[in-house]
């Protein structure tokens, strides 16, 4: 499974900052808000991300999308595998759920945010 492609995305994403949570997933965040969970063992899901709640509900329609595990009353979803969805619409999936976790994060932070440098991304919390 080639994961280096998605990881090089998330890291291009302003202030993106990267851990490995629960043993086994690489979790991209922004202002230490999580916005993308990639697999990194085998699993029934490669790769979980928020949505806004009218594409939820089309995504979750979709063969090989399903409701993420713990996450879906939140409105994320889950790819089952890399070949679900072309790149380009994975890419289009991860920037939007940057941008809806991002708008979430509290004023204060995403002033911050804004002022700092993106610099390099970063290992731990943003």
């Amino acid at each position: 499974m080639d994961i280096d492609w998605l990881r090089r995305f998330c890291l291009s994403l302003p202030h993106t900052t990267e851990q490995i949570q629960w043993e086994d997933d690489l979790v991209f965040k922004v202002g230490g808000k999580m916005y993308a969970v990639l697999v990194l063992e085998p699993a029934p899901v490669w790769l979980s991300l928020k949505c806004g709640t009218e594409e939820f509900a089309e995504l979750i329609e979709r063969q090989g999308i399903i409701p993420a595990p713990y996450l879906a009353r939140a409105h994320w979803i889950s790819l089952t595998s890399p070949v679900v969805l072309p790149r380009t619409e994975i890419e289009r999936l991860v920037r939007g759920s940057y941008d809806l976790v991002f708008a979430k994060l509290p004023r204060k932070k995403q002033l911050l945010l804004a002022k700092a440098p993106a610099g390099k991304p970063r290992k731990g919390k943003a």
